[in-house]
């Protein structure tokens, strides 16, 4: 009969042959009933038995404690940058094979190379020991990266085990990097629950490894490709670059397989411009091609300079640039209330789509490239994605002027400057809704301070004012926002609350149970706390901490709304920059309007007069929670604290005042002892809460 020891370690192969096939080779073997029936059984093992828990076990993918901050991990060979040939012609490949040649002392031979794809995405280092992932590091500056392993653990095509290997010390290096159709699921599951989505792949990747809670991260779908090796003890290499890449497809770490090995400068031209043409058919983005010596004695014998490989050479693919006129220059309001300066062009065809509007990204910007309306402009599709205007085509002769250099350029004689002092331009107000618009000293961009009534932000401040952390009204999604401002039906937050089941139900895809539905939970919302109202107007700089130290601190919304930017630096964690920010939202008529019309149609909250009348017993103390307390929700225990004045903290540091530790603590209890910062449990918290009453 077999063993739980046994089992466990039948499941823990079984299921990791199916990931590899169903992640890596998009080949699966069993249906989804069938793996879950799996997994759920090792999970039964290894919670009955969890000293047998592995770390290479599946189970182990997703889960931890949220990180304070990523460790820093030194690398055993750094990682080192290769350089990029700056001619994007075909003549750069021919350059590089030229200089090898020559390094070599071999004029005339025929260097064999591998050529690989550039990927956009992530640098990351994967440290194998007998087999087994141990850590996960970013590239960082070469020599110190981040510890990602639990981030890096959540890719499910990262095997937590090799196959067929077992070397002491195999360091995997490859790419993190997000494909375009989970990009474009992600947003859209994003989208329809309201939430904020991701700009472009490469920024979702990076940002997905530099999460730090690693269930968020198990959340956005990464994938992985490796292309080369680190620190390597125990296993002989082979003898070529290639032969790595084989080996460690052999050993189950997905390997691209769009590769070749070539002879010559020709080979390396051929690939080039092969990939150029597939690019925009591939399931992920590139931004070029690289090249390898094959050869590892050659890459031995050609070594390093300045910190780059002589061996290796990264060959971008030209940028989708065309030429075009400016017809314009607008001012758009974006749905966070930025001012961007954008040129109206006439219609052309970038990147496999027609522009017929490119960012001037902002005032200095504009002023720096002197755009003006009439010019001819260099159009450029910036990361495949956001139209740019990257520059004006320069050709005739231009007039001598005080501290400018005649030049060529191409600019009609009615080319007009645009007013690049945007404040001057529109008078101080937002062309949308007429408030005022400003700009936070250090920041390049002018922004819109009527985010409760401008029409550009409406939609954006609905969806935040809906969400769950601030008026959590259950059903009120993108698609359905869309619907409604798109419709006329609201033109600002208050209209909300006007909503009745009849209008609803007349909405597509709306039945009249939903609208019922929608009308109740709009109800029940009415009926909140002064902090998630606070959080809930969207005012920049006001997350849920600064809402919950402000309602702390005064109490009434009424003193927050008459406090001058002295009044709010009273309060912990506010400065100069959030408290000018905040006395400005109030000081907008319409947003004072807005408050008052949500106020009258029966939203509430309970008040009190406030830290700046009366001191609670537990003011100034800071708590963090861990673990699982007997009776006592985490929601539960923050509320009485947080009731009392304290202010509840999510990393322990020096200045902690107490732990509440319940069962199954982790990392930050550790710290906690490490420190010196008292511990209780939940009869002590309750015991500390009395004494300080």
């Amino acid at each position: 009969m077999t063993g739980p020891v046994e089992r466990a370690a039948q499941l823990r192969a079984e299921i990791a042959r199916h990931n590899h096939q169903y992640y890596a080779l998009d080949a699966p073997l069993i249906p989804d009933a069938e793996y879950d029936r799996l997994f759920r059984e090792l999970q039964t093992l290894e919670a009955a038995h969890p000293e047998q828990r592995t770390p290479d076990s599946p189970t182990q993918r997703v889960g931890g404690q949220v990180l304070d901050g990523f460790a820093p991990v030194r690398h055993a060979v750094p990682m080192l940058s290769i350089r990029t040939e700056t001619d994007i012609s075909d003549a750069g490949a021919l350059a590089f094979d030229a200089r090898v040649r020559r390094e070599l002392e071999q004029p005339e031979a025929q260097v064999e190379y591998v050529c690989e794809l550039k990927f956009d995405g992530l640098a990351i280092n994967l440290r194998y020991e007998q087999g087994v992932l141990v850590q996960a590091a970013t590239r960082g500056d070469g020599e110190t990266g981040e510890d990602v392993t639990q981030n890096v653990r959540t890719i499910h095509q990262i095997p937590l085990r090799l196959q067929g290997c077992d070397a002491p010390v195999l360091e995997v290096r490859g790419e993190a990097y997000m494909a375009r159709s989970d990009f474009e699921r992600y947003n859209e599951k994003q989208r329809a629950l309201g939430l904020p989505t991701l700009v472009n792949p490469r920024n979702g990747a990076a940002g997905s490894i530099r999460q730090l809670d690693p269930a968020l991260a198990a959340r956005r779908p990464l994938s992985f490709f490796a292309y080369g090796l680190g620190e390597v003890q125990g296993w002989p290499l082979p003898d070529t670059h290639n032969g790595i890449l084989d080996a460690l497809a052999a050993f189950g770490v997905p390997v691209c397989e769009e590769r070749a090995v070539v002879r010559g400068g020709p080979g390396l031209v051929g690939f080039h411009e092969r990939i150029a043409g597939l690019r925009d058919s591939l399931p992920f983005d590139i931004d070029g091609v690289v090249y390898k010596v094959n050869s590892l004695a050659l890459q031995q014998r050609l070594g390093f300079v300045t910190r780059e490989p002589r061996w290796a050479v990264a060959h971008k693919f030209p940028a989708e640039e065309q030429l075009t006129v400016v017809r314009d220059i607008d001012i758009q309001v974006g749905r966070t209330g930025k001012l961007t300066p954008v040129a109206k062009l006439e219609p052309v065809f970038v990147g496999g789509t027609t522009v017929s509007n490119a960012t001037l990204h902002n005032e200095d910007e504009t002023r720096r490239k002197d755009v003006r309306i009439g010019d001819t402009v260099i159009v450029r599709r910036a990361g495949d994605v956001i139209p740019e205007v990257v520059g004006v085509v320069l050709e005739n002769p231009l007039p001598a002027r005080s501290g400018v250099d005649a030049e060529q350029y191409r600019r009609a004689e009615g080319a007009r400057r645009a007013p690049f002092d945007l404040y001057a331009r529109l008078g101080g107000k937002c062309p949308v809704c007429g408030s005022h618009i400003v700009r936070e000293e250090g920041e390049v961009d002018w922004r819109c301070s009527g985010g409760l009534v401008c029409a550009a932000q409406r939609k954006q401040a609905i969806l935040h004012f809906a969400g769950r952390r601030a008026m959590d009204i259950e059903g009120l999604g993108d698609r359905l926002v869309e619907q409604l401002v798109d419709g006329g039906l609201i033109h600002s937050l208050p209209d909300l609350y006007r909503l009745d089941v009849a209008t609803l139900a007349g909405l597509e895809r709306m039945a009249e149970k939903s609208a019922q539905n929608l009308v109740a939970a709009l109800e029940h919302s009415k009926t909140t706390t002064l902090n998630r109202f606070l959080y809930a107007l969207g005012i920049r700089h006001v997350g849920e901490s600064t809402a919950k130290d402000l309602a702390r601190h005064f109490g009434r919304l009424d003193a927050i709304m008459q406090a001058t930017p002295e009044d709010l630096l009273a309060v912990p964690d506010v400065g100069p920059v959030v408290a000018q920010s905040i006395a400005d939202s109030f000081a907008e008529p319409h947003n004072r309007e807005v408050v008052a019309q949500l106020r009258a149609l029966g939203v509430s909250w309970e008040e009190h007069d406030g830290l700046s009348a009366v001191t609670l017993p537990l003011s100034g103390k800071t708590f963090v929670l861990t673990g699982t307390l007997p009776t006592l929700s985490r929601d539960a225990a923050k509320a009485l604290l947080e009731a009392r004045g304290a202010k509840v903290a999510g990393s322990v540091s020096k200045r902690t005042d107490f732990v509440v530790a319940g069962a199954e603590a982790g990392s930050k209890l550790d710290k906690a002892l490490q420190l010196g910062v008292p511990v209780l449990d939940e009869q002590g918290l309750m015991d500390k809460l009395r004494e300080m009453e």
